[in-house]
């Protein structure tokens, strides 16, 4: 008789409480295999494809694509077991056995599937040799795959106990079974070292197979494919989530780009000023974002999204500024909010914030929502210019480059100036280029001649 379990969204750590269902994996009726990943969620840092503990049918998911879930809310019930029972007793003694497993399971915060429930208490269990004779002995002329447990590698149902998604990605990214992993951790947890040892092993352990002719003549062709096509790397995590809303933007909004080289002479000298009065520091990317503030004030148009399913642009009333840091775990766009009501030394202190967390992975989904207009400083990379991609459903970004000496004409006369180039796309259907144009080039007057700003204060 088949037992339904409920796998619930896992606690994904590092204090997370909630996770958007980006894509199922599977469907209703579908086989899963343990620790198959069955649906893929996207958190505030990550995008995650969620391994499901249990090994059988799915009779129901949870939640539609798009749909976001608190961490332990039901993602779906798989059918498990249902073959063919060898006795009443003994099927009356694995339904209890189950039940047993089930109650002391069913209640934990799935944040490793239950590192002290079923998956660790079955490899204790496999290694008692006199419970495993006893089993193995009164099983085998009913059905001899019941024998099958005795051998270590093979699991039957059941979770494994790993404490971390990202050590599931490792071993499941190298072709690793985590089942044939013995954990050091408490209770037998499998921890990222003793994945390393494993893959480490198996690293040392390859070459062996050349020993025989058939498999060396079979392999090296798969070799010589492999290599000519080079490296594969998954799309997943955030680079994933980067890939699909950059491919969304493109295929959804007609973007256009329009650029000018700027005299940031001016611009450096008052930022110098402002610092010498003393008082906390004032960044160049706050001065750039009050300018970007006071020119959508101007051209309200560029600080608007479309409605595509009504056929209307929807006009924002603030501005929520989102601007691109770049992280180790790749680029994230975290949005200061009401920056139009900012100060300079507010926006500083924000911007420094809002980067630190990105760094450390700790921004949370508030912080990396609701943005109506973008500013990429991508001089930072040592770059002069680009035409950057509009961060979907936003309807414009203003790109900034590295701010270099550069020979300029100034007043008549050549001479030697702090030069930038600003790059700005836009969402060609709530403007047109005269628009846009404008925008950019009250932007670069404000950069030429900061004192242009105080004609809007």
């Amino acid at each position: 008789m088949a037992q339904v379990l409920e796998f619930k969204l896992p606690d994904l750590g590092e204090g997370l409480t909630e996770a958007e269902i980006v894509r199922w994996l599977v469907n209703v009726g579908d086989v899963v295999a343990i620790d198959q990943p069955v649906v893929e969620v996207e958190t505030a840092k990550a995008m995650v494809e969620v391994p499901c503990p249990y090994g059988g049918v799915v009779t129901a998911r949870f939640g539609e694509e798009g749909t976001e879930l608190p961490v332990g809310a039901p993602l779906l019930t798989v059918a498990v077991g249902g073959g063919a029972a060898p006795s009443a007793e003994a099927a009356s003694a694995d339904s209890a056995a189950s039940a047993a497993e089930s109650s002391e399971y069913s209640g934990n915060v799935l944040i490793g599937y239950g590192t002290s429930g079923p998956a660790a208490r079955r490899r204790r269990v496999r290694r008692e040799t006199p419970v495993t004779a006893s089993v193995t002995a009164t099983a085998a002329p009913a059905a001899a795959p019941v024998a099958a447990p005795a051998v270590a590698p093979v699991v039957p149902q059941g979770p494994v106990p790993v404490i971390s998604p990202l050590v599931r990605k490792l071993a499941r990214d190298e072709g690793l079974d985590l089942r044939e992993v013995r954990g050091s951790g408490p209770d037998g947890l499998i921890l990222r070292a003793d994945v390393e040892n494993a893959l480490a092993v198996r690293d040392r352990t390859a070459p062996a197979p050349t020993a025989t002719p058939g498999h060396a003549t079979a392999a090296a062709p798969a070799a010589g494919v492999a290599a000519a096509a080079g490296e594969r790397i998954p799309l997943r995590g955030v680079r994933g989530a980067v890939a699909d809303k950059l491919s969304r933007s493109r295929t959804e909004i007609p973007d256009a780009t329009c650029w000018v080289d700027a005299d940031a002479t001016e611009l450096m000298a008052a930022r110098s000023a402002m610092n010498a009065a003393g008082g906390p520091k004032i960044s160049v990317l706050a001065l750039l974002a009050r300018i970007c503030t006071h020119a959508l004030a101007r051209f309200p148009e560029l600080n608007s999204t479309v409605d595509t399913a009504a056929r209307e642009i929807v006009r924002l009333p603030s501005v929520h500024l989102g601007f691109a840091a770049q992280t180790e775990r790749g680029l994230v766009v975290p949005v200061v909010k009401d920056a139009g009501g900012r100060t300079a030394e507010s926006l500083t202190a924000e911007f420094a914030r809002l980067t630190e967390s990105a760094r450390q992975g700790t921004l949370t989904p508030a912080d990396l929502t609701g943005g109506t207009f973008t500013l990429n400083n991508y001089g930072v990379f040592g770059v002069d210019g680009s035409t950057p991609i509009i961060n979907h459903p936003e309807a414009a970004m203003l790109g900034v480059g590295r701010i270099v000496p550069k020979p300029w004409v100034h007043q008549g006369e050549l001479a030697v100036r702090q030069v930038a180039q600003l790059s700005l796309s836009f969402d060609h259907r709530v403007c047109d280029g005269g628009t846009a144009g404008g925008f950019l080039r009250y932007v670069a007057d404000c950069v030429e001649s900061p004192a242009v700003l105080l004609r809007t204060l």
